[in-house]
């Protein structure tokens, strides 16, 4: 019986990718992950993160992972569908897994409607939904681990050529990078996702 776990990265940013993971093995394997010293990636440090991100890759039967760009984010932001979006891809990442039965953090209020969504749009896959599913269930763990590395390597690409801090609105140092950088060239970097109110403003004001 394979099991999988889907997890986000990088919603709440205002740059860089969403990030979706997701992870599939044997039922009666899940305790290696548990053994690895696998939990929700907000209780690891960066380091633990990378070091179990190659252990999870090798204890697991497969995985996916896809990044969302700012200007898809955009798009459906403009028609008040993130969440939508995050379905589809959830639903992508079931699709290419193939598993009995996935495990899924939802972004929606509802979990039941955002479970019934993935499972529409992936062919009618059995679908589990719950809140703060990456701190009830290692498989989800696992996956919101191999999302916020795979997240945090790509701003650390981004961040060898821009001093752009950590991406999150309250981070000044972000906030400082995208108005100087739009105060100078008149347009936003492709990294940047317009569609936040925060980001709306600096071009309002400038």
């Amino acid at each position: 019986m394979q099991i999988c776990g889907i997890d986000d990265a990088g919603r709440g940013p205002m740059l860089g990718p969403l990030v979706i993971a997701g992870i599939s093995l044997e039922r009666k394997n899940i305790k290696k992950l548990s053994a690895l010293g696998v939990k929700d990636s907000k209780k690891l440090t960066p380091k633990s993160r990378e070091e179990l991100y190659n252990k999870i890759i090798s204890t697991v039967d497969n995985y996916y992972i896809a990044k969302i760009s700012p200007r898809s984010i955009d798009a459906s932001v403009k028609k008040h569908c993130l969440n939508g979006l995050e379905a589809k891809y959830m639903a992508k990442v079931v699709s290419k897994l193939n598993p009995d039965v996935s495990y899924v953090d939802s972004c929606d209020v509802n979990p039941t409607r955002f479970g019934k969504e993935i499972s529409k749009l992936s062919d009618n896959h059995k679908i589990k939904s719950y809140h703060r599913a990456d701190s009830k269930f290692v498989v989800v763990s696992a996956a919101s681990i191999l999302a916020k590395v795979a997240r945090d390597r790509t701003i650390a690409k981004l961040r060898k050529d821009h001093n752009l801090g950590s991406g999150y609105t309250s981070d000044s140092v972000t906030v400082k990078f995208v108005t100087k950088y739009y105060k100078k060239n008149k347009i936003m970097p492709n990294f940047v996702r317009k569609s936040w109110k925060p980001v709306q403003k600096i071009i309002d004001n400038n």
